[in-house]
Formats: C-alpha cells, sequence, structure tokens
C-alpha cells in the first residue's frame, strides 16, 4: 500500500461526524438544565415558597422578570427551585427502571429457555400497557405526592429496558471474545459482569437518555392530573395544574414552566439523537462520507 493510500484510510479511520449546531444548543441546554438542579435553589432571587397575595398574578417585570402566580410567589424562583425537584425525580425513575430491565433482560438471555419464555411473557404484558395509564392507577393506589409517581413509573418503565437488554446480551454473549473468555476458564459471573454486560450496554444508555424527556412528561402530566406533586410544591408539572385556572390573566405561570419542561425535553431528546449517531459505526460512516 502507497503512503498516499495508507494517509487516506488514516484519515477515513478518524472521520467522525461533526456535530451540528443543533446538537452542540442541545447539549449545552441539557448541561445547564443539570446545573439548575444542582444550583437553582441558590440563585433564586425570592423565596419561592414565600407567599404575598398583595403581588398575585404581577406580570413579567425587572422585579418579577417571570411574573408572580395567583399567591404571589414568583415564578422564576419557582422554576429554578423546580429543576431540582423535576429533573432528580425523573434521573431516579430511569435509574431504578434500567436497572430492573437490566437485571430481568440479563438472566432472560442467559438462564435458558423456560426461564426466557416467562420472563418475556410478562415484560410483553407489560409492554402491552400503555405506561402512563399504568403509573396512573399505581400512583393513584399509593397515595397522591411525587414519591408514589416516581414509585410506580419506576415499577411501569422497566419492560422496554428489559426487552433491549435481552436483545443485546443475546448478541453479544455468543461474539468471540466471551467464547475465547469462557475457553479461559473464567468463572460465569465475572464473564457476565466484565465482558458481556460492558459490551452490550452502550446502547443502553443512549435509550435512557432518550427516556428523560418521555419520563420527565410523564412526571409532570400525573403532577397536573393531581396524582404526582402536589401544591406548593415547584415542580413543573405541578406549578402548570395550579396556575391552570389563571390562563387568561396569568399566562406567563404557565407558560415559563411549560418552556422549562419544553426546553428541556427537546435538549435531552436531541442528545440522545446525538449519542445514538456516536455509537453507531453505520451512522458514523454515512455521516462521514
Amino acid at each position: 500500500m502507497s503512503a498516499g493510500a495508507t494517509a487516506h484510510a488514516g484519515t477515513r479511520r478518524r472521520v467522525l461526524p461533526r456535530v451540528p449546531i443543533v446538537e452542540r444548543a442541545a447539549v449545552t441546554v441539557a448541561v445547564a438544565m443539570v446545573l439548575l438542579a444542582v444550583v437553582g435553589p441558590l440563585i433564586a432571587p425570592h423565596d419561592p415558597y414565600a407567599v404575598d397575595l398583595s403581588k398575585a398574578l404581577l406580570s413579567p417585570s425587572g422585579d418579577h422578570w417571570f411574573g408572580t402566580d395567583a399567591s404571589g410567589r414568583d415564578v422564576l424562583s419557582r422554576v429554578l427551585s423546580g429543576a431540582r425537584v423535576t429533573l432528580p425525580a425523573t434521573m431516579i425513575v430511569i435509574v431504578a427502571a434500567a436497572l430492573i430491565g437490566t437485571v430481568v433482560g440479563t438472566v432472560a438471555a442467559l438462564g435458558g429457555k423456560v426461564v426466557d419464555e416467562v420472563l418475556m411473557r410478562i415484560t410483553d404484558i407489560g409492554l402491552s400497557l400503555p405506561s402512563i395509564i399504568l403509573a396512573l392507577g399505581l400512583a393513584a393506589a399509593l397515595g397522591s405526592g411525587l414519591q408514589s409517581a416516581v414509585i410506580a413509573l419506576s415499577l411501569t418503565w422497566w419492560p422496554g429496558y428489559a426487552r433491549l437488554v435481552r436483545t443485546l446480551v443475546r448478541d453479544v454473549k455468543d461474539a468471540e471474545y466471551v467464547d475465547a473468555a469462557r475457553m479461559l476458564g473464567v468463572s460465569r459471573t465475572r464473564l457476565v459482569f466484565r465482558h458481556i454486560l460492558p459490551n452490550a450496554l452502550n446502547t443502553l444508555y443512549v435509550q435512557t437518555t432518550l427516556d428523560v424527556a418521555a419520563v420527565m412528561l410523564v412526571i409532570s402530566g400525573l403532577s397536573f392530573v393531581g396524582v404526582g406533586a402536589q401544591v406548593p410544591s415547584a415542580e413543573w408539572g405541578a406549578m402548570i395544574a395550579a396556575a391552570a385556572n389563571n390562563l387568561t390573566n396569568g399566562w406567563w405561570a404557565v407558560a415559563f414552566p411549560g418552556l422549562a419542561i419544553m426546553l428541556t425535553a427537546i435538549s435531552f431528546n436531541l442528545l440522545g439523537d446525538w449519542l445514538r449517531v456516536r455509537n453507531d459505526p453505520t451512522i458514523r460512516e454515512g455521516a462521514g462520507r
């Protein structure tokens, strides 16, 4: 092979898709929202729970950039503080559901035909029913509150992860490097945790990022219908529910929490798409040509 051809091949190996400005903006917004969950209450200009009826439904101004709600609470402060409520609840649901799904999917893929059939039929039942309907019923049974909504969603969101992990593990377990490790006498536990799972879960990481938007919307929806976070919680969905009756003369109390939900959902969705491109060599090659 000539030097020019070698250089050309090296160049092709290094080609990665350029990050479009939309994805860059999405990453920036996603990181900003995560930071708000950490420092939001610290930088809030007012007490997010301080009631002052003399300032009820003030329109956006220099003193209250996002206006005030029907109880005179500063909407900007509540949106900033709400990031610490909504985002952690979303992450807890995703982590818990992913852990349950990973365990079920891995056991199904490696446990033999009978175990696989039983677990996958249970998973299929879960997938056949809308998660939000199941979560709504469970949250209502557990009692209204954000904790109930988180538990309910964690118990209803795992089937998708279980199906995905089962497929990934079944693909990886027959790979040549896994067979080589097995012939070298590697224990079954070490084989699963050191060779199969780490190489099977890259796709799962992308899926969890994509699910941030969906889970957050469901949590906000449960709060909106009254089985999630309750007033006066600064959770974004609960804020929208509390302000819905004053939409005509206090639109800002609905618009700004809704905008926070929309921006966060879109940014994490685009971030998940970008990670999918980065982790899929076929898409990467197509983008590089």
